[in-house]
Parts: structure tokens; C-alpha cells; sequence
């Protein structure tokens, strides 16, 4: 198996650290979770959507995988929108005052949204899923590691991690996942005249006198509240070890969250790599632009939800596009994820109810094993869903015998995670939605008001189902 790698710039061939220890079928995949203050888009899903399919293709493949993903409930400020995460609000205060709850509900809530939409994707559920605020201790024992190997220093708002004085006393450059080592200070970023350098990261924010905040502790550098990098390490180090094999997240957190990470976690141990393989995926573009909140294009799967659309379209749709590559979502191109689904679909109910089982000639069963084979290259090929899907199609279209397709499709549905083995037709997949559309459509033919019907139709067909009206009996 091959895996593009982001610390080498290449893809490699993928040897977990248990190689060497003579566990090689053993992997630690740590994810970096949602921060929860508000419902994730559909380009966050994007990147959980790459953990799962790596999980289940390593699983494909023999391994054993622990997974572990953090969910950040305190700490990532806003700042970190216009490129220095070390200032700003907290995101949970602000969804508090935002929604008039606590910060402890916001974050109990979207929680909770979330482990719900792994059921909606067909998510596989990470072995620990881990908050922030359920690690504290570790956040500041992790500091006062870095403090006593000489790698901190304190300000008026936070202990922060010298980057200049990690490269000195480690030997090891600082930012080899981006090119953050370049940036000059004020040219992205707006200066703190009390850090040392611009790329230097709080681990700890002290709370500000005479400001009470709703999420805070003692330490022994004051009241405060972790860094939002901090988590990562301490909380990947606690479940899988100082050193692990693959670190999953989006492009985003390549430029600063990572490179935060490595440092301060190999500052720490003094252990060189922190992870071996750090797999980033690319953003989702909206129409071919940028998605944003501000440009009302942020959509959650609850959009996809209330458009009437099946949020395993929607995990399709990803398949559809390499991890690497940027991928524009429409709601025409959803459209069309939909609608292949559901071809799929009744191509699978069809293929069950062909049970027989017929002796296999040499000629098919090169096919069937030429099929399987082509498959295992794609996903091994560092993970070319686009390949696999097009194998699928392949396996469809062929020859071969029904029931043999059938335990391909399967066996290849094991890491697209589909859930086609759950298809019983495709009235039981048509959302409740379109059965309101499909009731409203009905009363209006009733009604003599033909044209809104046919209208309907139209936008019903369009979502990827086909509406067939049963004849009249004279």
C-alpha cells in the first residue's frame, strides 16, 4: 500500500512504526476532530470522510488500526481565521453568546451532532474520541515538559513555545510540513510585540484580570485555558504512544496547527518523527469558488438533509474526487451522486435476487480475480476512489456471473462504505422528503392541476428517481 506523504512531499510506501517492532500489522491513526461551536460543513465532512476510508482500507489490507479523533471544546480562538490562532475569542464563548447558552452546552450539543452524522455517512466510529476539556492535566503536563527542557517562555497573556529555541537545542528545523518558516512578521499575521518570533504559539492562555471565562483551570502559570495546539499532542501521545504512524486532517491545519504539533511534541520527547505519515486532504470548493459562512455557501448535512437528498450521496460525491484534489461541490453534481447511488443500488437488489450459482469458467474466473485485483491497485494506489468506483461500474457491466458480482461489490463496499449490503430496494432509500413531494404531486393530479404535477415530477426526477404512475383500471 502507497500513501502520499506531506513531511516527505512524495508517496511512499506505507511501513507502520510496528514493522520494526515486530508488529507490523499494527497502525495508530489519530484524526483531527471538529472544534464544537457550530454544525461542521460538508467540507469538514470531506476530511472525516478520508479518515474513514483510510481506516477501513488499511483494515482492507490486513491491519489493525487504532483510531483515535479529539473533539477541540475550548481553546481554538478566532484569530485563526485571518492567521494567528493565538488571538481573538474563544469559538466556544462566542457560539455561547451567539446561541444564550453555556459554553459547556454549546459544546455538548455539537457533539452530539456530530457522533449522530457518523451514522448519516456510515462513519466509522473512532476507537477514542477524545475532548479537550477531558484532557487538561495532560495539556499542562505536556507544557511543563517543554518548560523545564527550556523550550517556553512567559508573556503577558500565555506561556508560549520558542520556535528559535526548539531549532537551537533540538537540531531539528521548525515547519517542515509548510513553508511557515518563511513568514515575516505583519506579513500575514498582525504583529504581538511581546512574542520572540512571529511563528512562536501559546500553550497555555493566561485569563485576562478581572475577566471571568466559562471555561477555565488552575496551572502553574495562573488561570487559564490550554492553546488549541496543545491538544493534538498530548491527547495522540496519551492513546497512541510518543510516536505513531499516520496523522489525518485538512489542508488548512498543514500551515500552522501541524508544524505546532510536531515541534512541540518532538520538543518534548526528543523523539524524531512524531508521526510518520501526515495525510492532508483538499478543500471542497463551492461552484468552483471558495466555501464560507460569510458567503452563505457553508452548508451542513443538514442542508443536504432538508434539500431532500440521502447524505450517502453526498459521501459518493467524495468518492467521486481524489483526496488530494480539490473538488467543487454543485447541487447538480450532488444530483448526480444521488442518482448513480441509486442506480447502484438496484443493481445490487437485482444481483441478490439472482441466487444461482453457476461453475465458474477459467476465462470468468480470471475476470473475477482480475477485477479484485484492479481494485486492491486503486486503493492501494493512495487511495484513488475514482479508480475504485470505476472498477465497481466494471464489475456491473461484465460478464460474470450474478452472484460472483454480487460478493465483489461487497467485499469492494467493505472500504466505500456505502452500505450497500443494507439496500432492500429502492423504496426503502427514497427520504422523506421526496415522499412528501411524491404525495403533494399526487393530490394536485387529483385536483386536475396537471402542469404543477408534471413540475414536480420534474424535480423529483431530478434528485435521481424515476416516478411511474400506475395504471388506471377502466
Amino acid at each position: 500500500m502507497k500513501i502520499y506523504n506531506s513531511l516527505s512531499r512524495k508517496i511512499e510506501e506505507f511501513e507502520p512504526f510496528g514493522l520494526a517492532q515486530g508488529k507490523p500489522f499494527t497502525v495508530g491513526l489519530y484524526t483531527c476532530g471538529p472544534t464544537v461551536y457550530d454544525y461542521p460543513t460538508i467540507g469538514n465532512y470531506r476530511t472525516y470522510t478520508l479518515s474513514d476510508v483510510l481506516v477501513r482500507t488499511l483494515k482492507f489490507f490486513g491491519y489493525k488500526v487504532k483510531y483515535v479523533m479529539n473533539l477541540t471544546d475550548v481553546g481554538h480562538l478566532t484569530g485563526d481565521n485571518t492567521g494567528d490562532a493565538d488571538t481573538g475569542e474563544d469559538r466556544l464563548e462566542k457560539g455561547a453568546r451567539r446561541e444564550g447558552k453555556s459554553a459547556w452546552d454549546i459544546a455538548k450539543f455539537y457533539s452530539q451532532d456530530f457522533v449522530d452524522s457518523f451514522g448519516k455517512l456510515n462513519l466509522i466510529p473512532p476507537d477514542v474520541l477524545a475532548p479537550a476539556t477531558e484532557h487538561i492535566a495532560e495539556q499542562i503536563e505536556l507544557a511543563k515538559r517543554l518548560e523545564q527542557k527550556g523550550l517556553t517562555y512567559k508573556i503577558s497573556d500565555g506561556i508560549y513555545f520558542d520556535t528559535a529555541a526548539y531549532e537551537k537545542i533540538s537540531g531539528n528545523k521548525y515547519g517542515e510540513l509548510s513553508t511557515l518558516d518563511q513568514i515575516k512578521e505583519g506579513a500575514r499575521v498582525e504583529p504581538n510585540r511581546q512574542k520572540r518570533n512571529p511563528r512562536d504559539f501559546a500553550l497555555w492562555k493566561i485569563s485576562p484580570k478581572g475577566a471571568k471565562r466559562q471555561m477555565e483551570w488552575d496551572s502553574p502559570w495562573g488561570v487559564g485555558f490550554p492553546g488549541w495546539h496543545l491538544e493534538c499532542s498530548a491527547m495522540g501521545m496519551k492513546y497512541l504512544g510518543e510516536q505513531f504512524d499516520i496523522h489525518v486532517g485538512g489542508e488548512d491545519l498543514r500551515s500552522t496547527h501541524h508544524p505546532n504539533e510536531v515541534a512541540q511534541s518532538q520538543g518534548a520527547t526528543g523523539k524524531v518523527p512524531f508521526v510518520k505519515y501526515w495525510v492532508h486532504g483538499a478543500f471542497l470548493l463551492v461552484d468552483g469558488g471558495r466555501m464560507g459562512k460569510s458567503l452563505g455557501n457553508a452548508y451542513t448535512l443538514h442542508d443536504i438533509d432538508q434539500k431532500g437528498f440521502d447524505p450517502l450521496a453526498l459521501r459518493y460525491f467524495y468518492l467521486t474526487g481524489h483526496y488530494r484534489k480539490q473538488l467543487s461541490f454543485t447541487w447538480e453534481a450532488l444530483t448526480g451522486a444521488q442518482t448513480a447511488l441509486n442506480k447502484l443500488r438496484e443493481a445490487v437488489v437485482s444481483l441478490r435476487g439472482e441466487k444461482e450459482r453457476t461453475t465458474l469458467s477459467a476465462e470468468k474466473l480470471t475476470k473475477v480475480d482480475d477485477y479484485r485485483r484492479k481494485f486492491e491497485v486503486a486503493m492501494g494506489d493512495d487511495l484513488n476512489t475514482p479508480q475504485a468506483l470505476a472498477v465497481v461500474w466494471e464489475v456491473v457491466k461484465s460478464n460474470i456471473p450474478s452472484t460472483d458480482k454480487y460478493d465483489l461489490i461487497m467485499s469492494f463496499d467493505e472500504v466505500l462504505g456505502l452500505k450497500l449490503s443494507q439496500t432492500t430496494g429502492i423504496k426503502s432509500q427514497v427520504p422523506n422528503n421526496i415522499k412528501i413531494q411524491i404525495d403533494k404531486r399526487e393530490k394536485l393530479r387529483q385536483e386536475g392541476k396537471y402542469e404543477e404535477a408534471d413540475r414536480i415530477r420534474k424535480e423529483i426526477e431530478a434528485l435521481g428517481f424515476t416516478v411511474q404512475d400506475a395504471k388506471r383500471k377502466h
